[in-house]
Protein backbone atom coordinates (compact mmCIF):
# COMPACT_ATOMS: atom_id res chain seq x y z
CA UNK A 1 0.00 0.00 0.00
CA UNK A 2 1.32 3.45 -0.90
CA UNK A 3 0.93 5.97 1.90
CA UNK A 4 1.93 9.57 2.28
CA UNK A 5 4.36 8.95 5.15
CA UNK A 6 5.82 6.03 7.07
CA UNK A 7 7.08 6.92 10.55
CA UNK A 8 9.51 4.40 12.06
CA UNK A 9 9.39 4.23 15.84
CA UNK A 10 6.47 4.46 18.28
CA UNK A 11 8.28 6.37 21.01
CA UNK A 12 7.22 9.90 21.98
CA UNK A 13 8.89 11.48 18.93
CA UNK A 14 7.46 9.05 16.40
CA UNK A 15 3.98 9.34 17.88
CA UNK A 16 4.17 13.15 18.01
CA UNK A 17 5.31 13.21 14.37
CA UNK A 18 2.45 10.95 13.32
CA UNK A 19 -0.08 13.04 15.23
CA UNK A 20 1.17 16.29 13.74
CA UNK A 21 0.84 14.81 10.25
CA UNK A 22 -2.56 13.20 10.73
CA UNK A 23 -3.93 16.37 12.34
CA UNK A 24 -3.49 17.90 8.88
CA UNK A 25 -5.04 15.03 6.93
CA UNK A 26 -1.87 13.13 5.99
CA UNK A 27 -2.15 9.36 5.43
CA UNK A 28 0.50 8.16 7.88
CA UNK A 29 1.38 4.83 9.48
CA UNK A 30 3.77 4.05 12.34
CA UNK A 31 6.10 1.03 12.23
CA UNK A 32 7.39 -0.22 15.58
CA UNK A 33 9.80 -3.14 15.92
CA UNK A 34 8.56 -4.12 19.40
CA UNK A 35 5.48 -6.31 19.55
CA UNK A 36 4.02 -4.45 22.54
CA UNK A 37 4.60 -1.14 24.35
CA UNK A 38 7.56 -1.30 26.69
CA UNK A 39 7.40 -0.38 30.36
CA UNK A 40 10.88 1.10 30.08
CA UNK A 41 11.07 4.75 30.94
CA UNK A 42 14.27 6.46 29.90
CA UNK A 43 12.84 9.97 29.94
CA UNK A 44 11.40 11.19 33.24
CA UNK A 45 10.91 14.89 32.57
CA UNK A 46 10.56 17.43 29.79
CA UNK A 47 11.37 21.07 29.30
CA UNK A 48 9.14 24.10 29.52
CA UNK A 49 9.02 24.49 25.75
CA UNK A 50 8.01 20.87 25.25
CA UNK A 51 5.19 21.34 27.76
CA UNK A 52 4.13 24.32 25.64
CA UNK A 53 4.19 22.17 22.50
CA UNK A 54 1.86 19.67 24.16
CA UNK A 55 -0.34 22.55 25.34
CA UNK A 56 -0.53 23.93 21.79
CA UNK A 57 -2.21 20.68 20.70
CA UNK A 58 -4.44 20.34 23.76
CA UNK A 59 -2.38 17.43 25.12
CA UNK A 60 -0.74 18.73 28.29
CA UNK A 61 -3.81 18.21 30.46
CA UNK A 62 -3.98 14.56 29.40
CA UNK A 63 -0.77 13.85 31.29
CA UNK A 64 -2.34 14.65 34.62
CA UNK A 65 -0.44 16.13 37.54
CA UNK A 66 3.22 17.02 37.11
CA UNK A 67 5.81 18.73 39.30
CA UNK A 68 7.94 21.77 38.40
CA UNK A 69 11.54 20.84 37.64
CA UNK A 70 14.44 22.98 38.81
CA UNK A 71 17.26 23.91 36.47
CA UNK A 72 21.00 23.42 36.55
CA UNK A 73 23.95 23.32 34.18
CA UNK A 74 26.46 20.60 34.93
CA UNK A 75 25.28 20.48 38.54
CA UNK A 76 25.48 24.26 39.04
CA UNK A 77 21.96 25.32 40.16
CA UNK A 78 20.19 28.11 38.30
CA UNK A 79 17.79 30.20 40.36
CA UNK A 80 14.71 30.57 38.16
CA UNK A 81 12.92 32.94 40.49
CA UNK A 82 12.69 36.50 39.30
CA UNK A 83 13.28 35.71 35.61
CA UNK A 84 10.99 37.36 33.10
CA UNK A 85 9.37 34.02 32.20
CA UNK A 86 8.75 30.74 33.98
CA UNK A 87 11.48 28.33 32.80
CA UNK A 88 10.58 25.41 35.08
CA UNK A 89 10.27 22.11 33.28
CA UNK A 90 8.01 19.20 34.25
CA UNK A 91 9.42 16.22 36.13
CA UNK A 92 8.31 12.92 37.60
CA UNK A 93 6.64 11.80 34.37
CA UNK A 94 7.67 8.38 33.15
CA UNK A 95 8.29 8.08 29.43
CA UNK A 96 5.75 5.27 29.39
CA UNK A 97 3.12 7.72 30.64
CA UNK A 98 3.99 10.21 27.91
CA UNK A 99 3.93 7.50 25.24
CA UNK A 100 0.58 6.21 26.42
CA UNK A 101 -0.92 9.71 26.22
CA UNK A 102 0.45 10.29 22.72
CA UNK A 103 -0.64 6.85 21.50
CA UNK A 104 -4.19 7.51 22.66
CA UNK A 105 -4.13 10.78 20.73
CA UNK A 106 -2.84 9.36 17.46
CA UNK A 107 -5.24 6.41 17.62
CA UNK A 108 -8.11 8.87 18.08
CA UNK A 109 -6.87 10.64 14.96
CA UNK A 110 -6.96 7.35 13.06
CA UNK A 111 -3.24 6.54 12.78
CA UNK A 112 -2.47 2.80 12.52
CA UNK A 113 0.46 1.59 14.66
CA UNK A 114 1.94 -1.60 13.25
CA UNK A 115 3.82 -3.33 16.04
CA UNK A 116 6.29 -6.11 15.45
CA UNK A 117 7.43 -4.46 12.20
CA UNK A 118 11.22 -4.19 11.98
CA UNK A 119 12.61 -2.15 9.08
CA UNK A 120 15.26 -4.07 7.13
CA UNK A 121 15.72 -2.13 3.91
CA UNK A 122 15.19 1.17 2.16
CA UNK A 123 15.34 2.24 -1.46
CA UNK A 124 14.21 5.22 -3.47
CA UNK A 125 11.38 4.93 -5.98
CA UNK A 126 9.95 7.29 -8.54
CA UNK A 127 8.43 9.93 -6.28
CA UNK A 128 8.90 8.13 -3.00
CA UNK A 129 10.58 5.44 -0.92
CA UNK A 130 10.12 1.69 -0.52
CA UNK A 131 10.57 0.23 2.94
CA UNK A 132 11.31 -3.46 3.49
CA UNK A 133 10.32 -4.96 6.84
CA UNK A 134 10.01 -8.13 8.85
CA UNK A 135 6.55 -8.37 10.35
CA UNK A 136 4.43 -10.86 12.27
CA UNK A 137 3.49 -12.52 8.96
CA UNK A 138 7.01 -12.51 7.55
CA UNK A 139 8.86 -10.15 5.23
CA UNK A 140 7.10 -7.43 3.27
CA UNK A 141 7.52 -4.09 1.57
CA UNK A 142 5.53 -0.88 1.77
CA UNK A 143 5.88 2.34 -0.19
CA UNK A 144 5.33 5.94 0.78
CA UNK A 145 6.04 9.44 -0.39
CA UNK A 146 8.26 10.12 2.63
CA UNK A 147 9.92 8.30 5.51
CA UNK A 148 10.63 9.71 8.97
CA UNK A 149 13.10 7.86 11.18
CA UNK A 150 12.29 8.20 14.88
CA UNK A 151 13.90 4.89 15.80
CA UNK A 152 16.46 5.93 18.38
CA UNK A 153 20.16 6.47 18.74
CA UNK A 154 21.01 3.28 16.84
CA UNK A 155 18.60 4.27 14.09
CA UNK A 156 18.21 1.74 11.30
CA UNK A 157 16.70 4.44 9.08
CA UNK A 158 19.72 6.71 9.56
CA UNK A 159 22.11 3.88 8.69
CA UNK A 160 20.11 2.76 5.65
CA UNK A 161 19.94 6.35 4.42
CA UNK A 162 23.74 6.65 4.72
CA UNK A 163 23.64 9.69 7.00
CA UNK A 164 26.76 10.31 9.08
CA UNK A 165 26.47 10.64 12.86
CA UNK A 166 29.51 12.65 14.01
CA UNK A 167 30.27 13.37 17.64
CA UNK A 168 32.10 12.02 20.66
CA UNK A 169 32.39 8.42 21.82
CA UNK A 170 31.21 7.61 25.32
CA UNK A 171 33.97 7.15 27.89
CA UNK A 172 31.93 7.21 31.12
CA UNK A 173 29.34 4.64 32.15
CA UNK A 174 26.09 5.40 33.99
CA UNK A 175 23.52 3.07 35.58
CA UNK A 176 19.83 3.98 35.69
CA UNK A 177 16.89 2.14 37.24
CA UNK A 178 13.30 2.58 38.38
CA UNK A 179 12.96 1.14 41.87
CA UNK A 180 10.09 0.67 44.33
CA UNK A 181 10.17 -0.06 48.04
CA UNK A 182 13.05 2.27 48.94
CA UNK A 183 13.12 5.43 51.01
CA UNK A 184 16.12 7.53 50.11
CA UNK A 185 16.80 11.23 50.22
CA UNK A 186 15.78 12.83 46.95
CA UNK A 187 18.53 14.32 44.82
CA UNK A 188 16.41 15.64 41.99
CA UNK A 189 19.08 17.49 40.01
CA UNK A 190 21.76 15.04 41.05
CA UNK A 191 24.39 15.27 43.75
CA UNK A 192 28.06 15.61 42.86
CA UNK A 193 30.44 13.55 44.93
CA UNK A 194 34.21 13.79 45.40
CA UNK A 195 36.36 12.51 42.57
CA UNK A 196 33.84 12.99 39.79
CA UNK A 197 31.05 10.63 40.90
CA UNK A 198 27.35 11.53 40.86
CA UNK A 199 24.08 10.11 42.18
CA UNK A 200 20.50 11.13 41.46
CA UNK A 201 17.17 10.11 43.00
CA UNK A 202 13.86 11.46 41.70
CA UNK A 203 10.21 10.60 42.39
CA UNK A 204 8.10 9.16 39.62
CA UNK A 205 4.47 8.14 40.03
CA UNK A 206 3.14 5.22 42.12
CA UNK A 207 6.02 5.12 44.59
CA UNK A 208 8.69 4.64 41.94
CA UNK A 209 12.10 6.26 42.42
CA UNK A 210 14.36 6.93 39.44
CA UNK A 211 17.95 6.20 40.43
CA UNK A 212 20.99 7.27 38.36
CA UNK A 213 24.56 6.45 39.38
CA UNK A 214 27.93 7.34 37.92
CA UNK A 215 30.91 6.05 39.85
CA UNK A 216 34.11 7.70 38.71
CA UNK A 217 36.22 5.38 36.61
CA UNK A 218 33.26 3.27 35.47
CA UNK A 219 33.58 2.65 31.73
CA UNK A 220 30.66 2.13 29.35
CA UNK A 221 28.85 -1.10 30.12
CA UNK A 222 27.02 -3.71 28.04
CA UNK A 223 23.37 -3.42 28.95
CA UNK A 224 22.65 -7.14 28.49
CA UNK A 225 25.01 -8.09 31.34
CA UNK A 226 23.77 -5.44 33.78
CA UNK A 227 21.90 -6.54 36.91
CA UNK A 228 20.35 -4.50 39.72
CA UNK A 229 23.04 -5.48 42.23
CA UNK A 230 25.61 -3.68 40.05
CA UNK A 231 23.74 -0.41 40.53
CA UNK A 232 22.88 -1.06 44.18
CA UNK A 233 26.49 -1.92 45.03
CA UNK A 234 27.70 1.29 43.40
CA UNK A 235 25.02 3.34 45.17
CA UNK A 236 26.07 1.92 48.55
CA UNK A 237 29.76 2.61 47.93
CA UNK A 238 28.98 6.22 47.06
CA UNK A 239 26.25 7.07 49.59
CA UNK A 240 26.63 4.53 52.39
CA UNK A 241 22.96 3.58 51.89
CA UNK A 242 21.66 0.19 50.84
CA UNK A 243 18.87 -0.05 48.29
CA UNK A 244 19.43 -3.75 47.63
CA UNK A 245 16.03 -4.55 49.14
CA UNK A 246 14.23 -2.48 46.50
CA UNK A 247 12.30 -4.00 43.64
CA UNK A 248 13.82 -3.04 40.30
CA UNK A 249 11.14 -2.44 37.68
CA UNK A 250 13.54 -1.44 34.91
CA UNK A 251 17.29 -1.05 34.58
CA UNK A 252 19.55 0.26 31.87
CA UNK A 253 22.88 1.93 31.30
CA UNK A 254 24.12 4.77 29.15
CA UNK A 255 27.26 6.70 28.36
CA UNK A 256 28.32 10.31 27.88
CA UNK A 257 28.37 9.96 24.08
CA UNK A 258 27.08 13.05 22.30
CA UNK A 259 26.26 13.20 18.58
CA UNK A 260 24.21 15.08 16.00
CA UNK A 261 23.41 13.73 12.53
CA UNK A 262 25.16 15.48 9.66
CA UNK A 263 21.83 15.78 7.86
CA UNK A 264 18.30 15.77 9.23
CA UNK A 265 17.03 15.31 5.70
CA UNK A 266 18.29 13.28 2.77
CA UNK A 267 15.87 13.44 -0.12
CA UNK A 268 12.59 11.98 1.10
CA UNK A 269 14.04 10.61 4.32
CA UNK A 270 13.98 12.63 7.55
CA UNK A 271 15.38 12.06 11.03
CA UNK A 272 13.93 13.27 14.33
CA UNK A 273 14.63 12.71 18.00
CA UNK A 274 17.41 10.36 19.06
CA UNK A 275 17.81 9.24 15.46
CA UNK A 276 19.10 12.75 14.79
CA UNK A 277 20.87 13.56 18.08
CA UNK A 278 21.96 11.76 21.24
CA UNK A 279 23.29 12.98 24.55
CA UNK A 280 23.38 11.59 28.09
CA UNK A 281 19.83 11.16 29.48
CA UNK A 282 21.02 12.95 32.61
CA UNK A 283 20.74 16.15 30.55
CA UNK A 284 16.94 15.61 30.43
CA UNK A 285 16.83 17.07 26.93
CA UNK A 286 16.53 14.19 24.46
CA UNK A 287 12.79 13.55 24.58
CA UNK A 288 12.08 17.27 24.73
CA UNK A 289 14.16 18.28 21.74
CA UNK A 290 12.80 15.31 19.79
CA UNK A 291 9.18 16.33 20.37
CA UNK A 292 10.09 19.82 19.16
CA UNK A 293 11.67 18.27 16.05
CA UNK A 294 8.33 16.60 15.35
CA UNK A 295 6.37 19.83 15.80
CA UNK A 296 8.76 21.66 13.47
CA UNK A 297 8.66 18.99 10.75
CA UNK A 298 5.01 17.96 10.84
CA UNK A 299 3.33 21.04 9.40
CA UNK A 300 6.02 21.54 6.78
CA UNK A 301 5.82 17.99 5.50
CA UNK A 302 2.00 18.06 5.53
CA UNK A 303 1.94 21.28 3.50
CA UNK A 304 4.33 19.74 0.97
CA UNK A 305 2.18 16.62 0.60
CA UNK A 306 -0.91 18.81 0.12
CA UNK A 307 0.87 20.63 -2.70
CA UNK A 308 0.72 24.06 -1.10
CA UNK A 309 4.19 24.40 0.39
CA UNK A 310 6.38 27.20 -0.88
CA UNK A 311 9.69 26.23 -2.45
CA UNK A 312 12.34 25.33 0.08
CA UNK A 313 9.97 24.91 3.03
CA UNK A 314 11.13 21.35 3.77
CA UNK A 315 14.76 22.45 3.75
CA UNK A 316 14.07 24.76 6.69
CA UNK A 317 13.60 21.69 8.88
CA UNK A 318 17.31 20.86 8.77
CA UNK A 319 18.32 24.52 8.82
CA UNK A 320 16.37 25.21 12.01
CA UNK A 321 16.60 21.98 13.95
CA UNK A 322 20.16 20.89 13.13
CA UNK A 323 21.48 24.02 14.83
CA UNK A 324 19.48 23.10 17.94
CA UNK A 325 20.85 19.55 17.85
CA UNK A 326 24.43 20.73 17.54
CA UNK A 327 23.97 23.14 20.43
CA UNK A 328 22.47 20.30 22.46
CA UNK A 329 25.51 18.10 21.77
CA UNK A 330 27.87 20.92 22.70
CA UNK A 331 25.98 21.70 25.90
CA UNK A 332 25.96 18.04 26.89
CA UNK A 333 29.72 17.72 26.51
CA UNK A 334 30.32 20.90 28.50
CA UNK A 335 27.89 19.98 31.26
CA UNK A 336 29.27 16.46 31.70
CA UNK A 337 32.85 17.72 31.90
CA UNK A 338 31.83 20.42 34.36
CA UNK A 339 30.00 17.93 36.53
CA UNK A 340 32.22 14.86 36.48
CA UNK A 341 35.83 15.98 36.00
CA UNK A 342 36.50 16.10 39.74
CA UNK A 343 38.40 18.62 41.87
CA UNK A 344 40.34 19.98 38.88
CA UNK A 345 37.11 21.62 37.73
CA UNK A 346 36.32 23.32 41.04
CA UNK A 347 37.63 26.76 39.94
CA UNK A 348 35.39 26.65 36.85
CA UNK A 349 32.41 25.58 38.97
CA UNK A 350 33.08 28.52 41.25
CA UNK A 351 33.09 30.96 38.36
CA UNK A 352 29.92 29.41 36.90
CA UNK A 353 28.17 29.78 40.25
CA UNK A 354 29.13 33.47 40.34
CA UNK A 355 27.98 34.00 36.76
CA UNK A 356 24.54 32.45 37.19
CA UNK A 357 23.94 34.75 40.15
CA UNK A 358 23.61 37.52 37.53
CA UNK A 359 20.16 37.68 35.99
CA UNK A 360 21.32 38.02 32.37
CA UNK A 361 23.53 34.95 32.63
CA UNK A 362 20.82 32.99 34.43
CA UNK A 363 18.30 34.00 31.76
CA UNK A 364 20.61 32.87 28.97
CA UNK A 365 21.42 29.48 30.49
CA UNK A 366 17.83 28.89 31.57
CA UNK A 367 16.67 29.70 28.04
CA UNK A 368 19.01 27.07 26.57
CA UNK A 369 17.86 24.43 29.03
CA UNK A 370 14.14 25.23 28.90
CA UNK A 371 14.33 25.69 25.10
CA UNK A 372 12.49 29.01 25.48
CA UNK A 373 15.63 30.69 24.18
CA UNK A 374 15.35 29.18 20.69
CA UNK A 375 15.28 31.83 17.99
CA UNK A 376 15.01 31.01 14.30
CA UNK A 377 15.99 33.29 11.42
CA UNK A 378 12.46 34.09 10.26
CA UNK A 379 12.91 37.53 8.76
CA UNK A 380 14.49 40.91 9.27
CA UNK A 381 13.24 43.27 11.93
CA UNK A 382 13.79 44.53 15.44
CA UNK A 383 10.81 43.14 17.35
CA UNK A 384 12.08 40.97 20.24
CA UNK A 385 9.53 38.25 19.45
CA UNK A 386 10.54 37.83 15.81
CA UNK A 387 11.82 34.26 15.35
CA UNK A 388 10.86 33.26 18.89
CA UNK A 389 7.82 31.42 20.14
CA UNK A 390 4.74 33.39 21.09
CA UNK A 391 4.03 32.38 24.68
CA UNK A 392 1.05 30.00 24.43
CA UNK A 393 -0.37 31.26 27.70
CA UNK A 394 -0.76 34.80 26.33
CA UNK A 395 -4.43 35.77 26.29
CA UNK A 396 -6.63 37.56 23.76
CA UNK A 397 -10.07 39.01 24.26
CA UNK A 398 -12.07 38.37 21.09
CA UNK A 399 -14.69 40.67 19.60
CA UNK A 400 -17.52 38.80 21.35
CA UNK A 401 -15.82 39.23 24.72
CA UNK A 402 -14.48 35.67 24.88
CA UNK A 403 -11.03 35.27 26.37
CA UNK A 404 -8.77 32.68 24.83
CA UNK A 405 -5.13 31.67 24.94
CA UNK A 406 -2.75 31.43 22.02
CA UNK A 407 -2.32 27.73 22.86
CA UNK A 408 -6.06 27.13 22.42
CA UNK A 409 -6.01 28.81 19.01
CA UNK A 410 -3.21 26.45 17.90
CA UNK A 411 -5.07 23.22 18.69
CA UNK A 412 -6.08 22.86 15.04
CA UNK A 413 -2.46 22.85 13.91
CA UNK A 414 -3.09 25.92 11.73
CA UNK A 415 -0.98 29.03 11.65
CA UNK A 416 -2.40 32.26 13.08
CA UNK A 417 -2.60 35.82 11.80
CA UNK A 418 -3.58 37.74 14.92
CA UNK A 419 -4.60 41.38 14.53
CA UNK A 420 -5.80 43.86 17.09
CA UNK A 421 -7.61 45.86 14.42
CA UNK A 422 -4.85 48.44 14.09
CA UNK A 423 -3.95 46.95 10.68
CA UNK A 424 -7.23 46.65 8.76
CA UNK A 425 -5.44 45.19 5.75
CA UNK A 426 -4.43 41.99 7.51
CA UNK A 427 -7.64 40.18 6.58
CA UNK A 428 -7.05 40.82 2.90
CA UNK A 429 -3.55 39.36 3.14
CA UNK A 430 -4.89 36.20 4.80
CA UNK A 431 -7.60 35.52 2.22
CA UNK A 432 -7.05 32.33 0.25
CA UNK A 433 -4.37 30.93 2.57
CA UNK A 434 -4.94 27.30 3.51
CA UNK A 435 -3.90 26.30 7.01
CA UNK A 436 -4.04 29.86 8.35
CA UNK A 437 -6.63 31.28 10.74
CA UNK A 438 -7.35 35.00 11.02
CA UNK A 439 -7.98 36.07 14.61
CA UNK A 440 -9.09 39.56 15.64
CA UNK A 441 -9.08 40.70 19.24
CA UNK A 442 -7.21 42.69 21.85
CA UNK A 443 -4.39 41.53 24.10
CA UNK A 444 -5.76 40.91 27.57
CA UNK A 445 -2.46 42.13 29.00
CA UNK A 446 -0.64 44.89 27.15
CA UNK A 447 2.55 43.47 25.57
CA UNK A 448 5.89 44.90 26.63
CA UNK A 449 6.51 45.81 22.97
CA UNK A 450 3.75 47.02 20.58
CA UNK A 451 2.17 44.06 18.77
CA UNK A 452 -0.65 45.17 16.51
CA UNK A 453 -0.41 42.21 14.14
CA UNK A 454 1.55 38.97 14.47
CA UNK A 455 1.97 36.00 12.13
CA UNK A 456 2.45 32.77 14.06
CA UNK A 457 3.56 29.56 12.37
CA UNK A 458 1.78 26.30 13.25
CA UNK A 459 4.68 25.38 15.55
CA UNK A 460 4.09 28.54 17.58
CA UNK A 461 7.00 30.68 16.30
CA UNK A 462 6.59 34.30 15.25
CA UNK A 463 7.30 34.84 11.54
CA UNK A 464 6.21 38.48 11.19
CA UNK A 465 5.11 41.39 13.37
CA UNK A 466 3.70 44.86 12.96
CA UNK A 467 5.36 46.99 14.05
CA UNK A 468 8.82 45.47 13.97
CA UNK A 469 9.27 43.45 10.75
CA UNK A 470 11.13 44.94 7.81
CA UNK A 471 9.59 42.46 5.35
CA UNK A 472 6.20 42.80 3.72
CA UNK A 473 3.40 40.70 5.25
CA UNK A 474 2.55 39.16 1.89
CA UNK A 475 6.15 38.05 1.47
CA UNK A 476 6.14 36.43 4.92
CA UNK A 477 2.86 34.65 4.18
CA UNK A 478 4.17 33.42 0.84
CA UNK A 479 7.36 32.17 2.49
CA UNK A 480 5.63 30.05 5.12
CA UNK A 481 2.17 29.32 3.74
CA UNK A 482 2.60 29.54 -0.03
CA UNK A 483 0.83 31.92 -2.37
CA UNK A 484 -2.83 32.67 -1.87
CA UNK A 485 -5.24 30.57 -3.91
CA UNK A 486 -6.80 32.35 -6.86
CA UNK A 487 -10.46 32.16 -7.79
Amino acid sequence: MTRDVIVVGAGPVGLMTAGELRLRGVDVVVYERLAAPTRESRGASFTRRTAECFDQRGLLGRLGATEPADSHFGGVPIDLRGLAEDHHGHRGISQFRTERMLEEWVVELGVPILRGHRVTGLRETDGGVAVAFEGPDGPGEDTAGYLVGCDGGRSTVRKLAGIDFPGTEGVRGFFSADVTGIDTRKRRIGEDLPGGSMVMAMDLENGVTRIVVHEAGTPPRDRDSLVFSDLADSWQRLTGESIHHGECRWISCFTDASRAAAQYRRGRVFLAGDSAHIQPPAMAQGLSVGVQDAVNLGWKLAATIAGRAPEGLLDTYHAERHAVGEQLARNARAAIELRLTGADMDPVRGIMSELVAHRDAAEYLAGMLSNLGIRYELGKGDHPLLGRRLAPGRELTLADGTRTRVADLLHTGHGLLITTGQDDGAAAHATGRTGLDLVTGTWTTTPDEPLDTVLVRPDGYVAWTAPGSDDDLTAALDRWFGPAARD
